[in-house]
């Protein structure tokens, strides 16, 4: 008998669960510590279900902002960094009670972007939460918004969770939200607007759609993070579910595999783990400007991309780093670590391989990007 998507994803053993700002502090009366209290009952049930569960939560700068007494969210890095490190806490402590009440043990994790930019780093952080599952203990991610500078942020935990499911391979990313799920419209305005039970990631009509979803007064995320999330879950074949975070039993109903929230399905094969690395890298250095040749052996060949295959070098990188590949109208195909420099790069593109060695003084690798070190978005 075939089984319905949501069927299947109830099925799966490895979540990621994503809690949103405006869940946690009540509109900006503090932590919503009864919820909270939900929430965790509910998890320690998928526990009992020898599911392995991380949890990412929202919620450090938002109960900082309240501990100080401060009426807005500050723009200045400092505040907010100064609001994180005291509201992480109160966090910290809200989870640590309330699982504690189930015999369960938790751990913080405080990640920036630089930490799954790294390779070593990357690592060390998979290697340390497949650990800490293996105990049976519930790691808390947040973002690090305390030391992160402003080009390293991750920018929201939507993004963060979804970077997480890569890390882990996880199966399924459950973002909790103030909304029942995803609109065709913003509902707000749209009193016909219809929820969306079921999406592909990566279909470009999500974003379109998406873009009316706002963002909260005490939060820095919206729908269209939250699709951007999806499509980097899906990079390692998890699905997406975006559902009310105050919905009774919300988790446990999707573990039913009931009709609760939006359902966004991965669109492609799960990544080799070095490939899902690259794919969800932030931090990009420069670009290549590639003909439609190179477009084509790359997107559908699986081939390297030589320096015959490019047009134009923008940006100051050195060999290592990490380029984006567009095409002639600049929408982005590939990505991967480059063999050459800018400087070098630029004399060597529209040539031939052969032709390296004569035009630098000396020949390192023929291809500018490797098949290992690309991967096609």
């Amino acid at each position: 008998m075939t089984t319905s998507p949501r069927q299947q994803i109830a099925a799966t053993q490895r979540w990621v669960v994503k809690v949103g700002s405006s869940l946690l502090t009540n509109n900006g009366r503090g932590l919503d510590r009864e919820l909270i209290a939900r929430w965790v009952a509910q998890l320690a049930q998928l526990r009992q279900q020898q599911m392995e569960i991380v949890l990412v939560s929202s919620g450090a700068v938002s109960e900082g902002i309240v501990r100080i007494g401060w009426t807005e969210r500050p723009t200045a890095l400092h505040e907010l960094q100064a609001a994180a490190a005291v509201g992480q806490m109160g966090l910290v402590q809200a989870y640590e009670s309330c699982f504690q009440q189930h015999g369960l043990r938790t751990a913080q994790i405080l990640l920036t972007h630089d930490d799954l930019a790294n390779r070593r780093r990357y690592l060390n952080a998979r290697s340390t939460l497949r650990t800490l599952l293996a105990l049976g203990i519930v790691p808390v991610i947040n973002e690090n918004d305390t030391v992160a500078y402003e080009e390293l942020r991750f920018g929201d935990n939507d993004t963060l969770g979804g970077l997480v499911c890569n890390l882990l391979e996880a199966d399924l990313l459950v973002l909790l939200t103030d909304q029942p799920g995803m609109y065709d419209k913003d509902p707000r305005s749209n009193a016909d607007a219809e929820l969306i039970h079921e999406a592909q990631a990566g279909d470009p009509a999500l974003v379109d759609m998406a873009a009316g979803g706002g963002i909260g007064r005490w939060g820095r995320g919206g729908m269209v993070t939250k699709v951007r999330a999806a499509s980097y879950a899906a990079r390692s074949g998890a699905a997406t579910v975006i559902a009310a975070g105050r919905e009774d039993d919300v988790l446990l109903k999707i573990r039913r595999a009931e009709q609760v929230g939006t359902l966004i399905l991965p669109h492609q094969m799960r990544m080799a783990a070095r490939k899902q690395w690259l794919a969800g890298q932030m931090t990009v250095r420069g670009q290549l400007v590639l003909d439609d040749g190179a477009v084509r052996v790359l997107c559908h060949d699986g081939r390297s991309l030589l320096p015959v295959g490019v047009t134009a070098v923008a940006g100051v990188f050195a060999r290592g780093d990490l380029v984006s590949c567009v095409d002639r109208h600049g929408r982005e195909v590939a990505r991967g670590l480059v063999n050459y420099p800018a400087d070098e790069a630029q004399r060597i593109i529209g040539q031939p391989s052969s032709r390296i060695g004569e035009l630098l003084g000396y020949l390192d690798e023929p291809e500018l990007i490797h098949r290992d070190n690309l991967v096609v978005l």
